[in-house]
């Protein structure tokens, strides 16, 4: 065993997390964990793991569940392909291995959702697979400990780190080993103001020897984040709001959100012709930003009042919600938060 494996699992046997709701062999929530973290902090997915595990227990409940069900859960998470590939995923397993999550990592990263990385944090915790992961806390991790120069995102570093971190392995114990690089980077060796003082490879460390670690590793080169503007028709009529849909691809995929306004559509006239509504009048709303991974987008929501009872939408994916019920709606987070702002500044009552 590499002295680097043995620290490390000396180090998390002592002083890495052994609460996490997670830290389990059953397969099933080990995956459903490894998704939700995708990208996403830990204190932000713990009451997301616990409300999806009351509502989907196993993985033949979450495969049989409509994907709308699947979404509303997830609203808020952030990062929507990865519900739909988990529905996805759910499917493939009951289809092809009989119900259960295959041992070997290859074969759990031709499913859904599930990369490299994935499959094998998957396999070491759920079966104590010898495989070796590669998420954004370990490349840090490895980065500074080996002093590795370039951004990790590029192939020829990626696939350096790959070789570095499958000769680290230890030949036992691979699954405490995993949690500990997990650990070390989210608790120690953090993005910003890393503890060295507190770090089991401080010794060794090239990055804190060299007095780079703040450089390490090479952060991705800058450029500048493309903007985007959308018009957003928040219509309105008995104390419901008409929500749509949004296709399976591009942003909040798959979700129900607000009807998206052609750029150059005048507001009533649209929603007259694609709904059967007849307008009462239209009040711009004050615009907001929401930034995403690649791009900023730009909101320009418009208040449209409409005369007479919700009727049934004769266009495909449009549905009347009550807003006293919004938390039951599968919204994107900012469309969430814009509806229950309007909702307590009692934009919605009727005269």
């Amino acid at each position: 065993m590499s002295t680097f494996a043995a620290t490390l699992i000396n180090w998390q046997r002592s002083h890495g997390r052994h609460d996490l709701p997670w830290q389990t062999r059953d397969a099933y929530r080990v995956w459903l964990s490894e998704i939700m973290l995708q990208q996403t902090q830990v204190d932000t997915v713990i009451p997301y793991y616990g409300r999806f595990l009351e509502r989907f227990p196993d993985l033949p409940s979450l495969a049989a569940a409509p994907v709308e069900d699947v979404l509303t859960l997830w609203s808020g998470l952030g990062y929507y392909a990865r519900a739909r590939n988990l529905h996805k995923c759910a499917q493939a397993v009951m289809g092809r291995h009989g119900g259960v999550f295959p041992a070997d990592p290859a074969l759990l990263a031709e499913l859904p959702g599930i990369g490299r990385s994935t499959a094998a944090a998957i396999s070491a915790f759920s079966y104590g697979t010898r495989a070796a992961i590669l998420d954004g806390n370990v490349k840090r991790v490895l980065a500074r400990a080996f002093g590795i120069e370039g951004f990790p995102g590029t192939k020829p570093v990626e696939n350096a780190m790959w070789q570095l971190a499958e000769s680290l392995l230890p030949a036992s114990d691979v699954d405490i080993y995993t949690q500990a690089q997990m650990d070390l980077g989210a608790t120690v060796c953090t993005r910003s103001r890393p503890a060295c003082s507190r770090c089991p490879l401080a010794t060794t460390c090239v990055a804190l020897k060299d007095g780079r670690v703040a450089d390490l590793p090479t952060p991705r080169p800058k450029k500048t984040s493309p903007q985007r503007s959308g018009r957003f028709a928040v219509i309105l009529a008995n104390d419901a709001v008409l929500l749509e849909r949004r296709p399976p691809a591009g942003i909040w995929g798959g979700l129900q959100s607000l009807p998206e306004l052609p750029e150059d559509a005048e507001t009533a006239d649209w929603v007259s012709a694609r709904y059967g509504l007849t307008v009462r009048g239209v009040t711009p709303l004050a615009g907001f930003r929401h930034v995403f991974t690649h791009f900023t987008l730009e909101l320009q929501p418009e208040a449209v009042e409409v005369a007479g009872p919700p009727a049934t939408c004769t266009e495909a994916g449009a549905v009347w919600h009550p807003l006293e019920r919004l938390e039951d709606a599968a919204l994107p987070a900012p469309i969430r938060k814009l509806l229950q702002q309007l909702v307590r500044r009692d934009l919605f009552s009727q005269p």
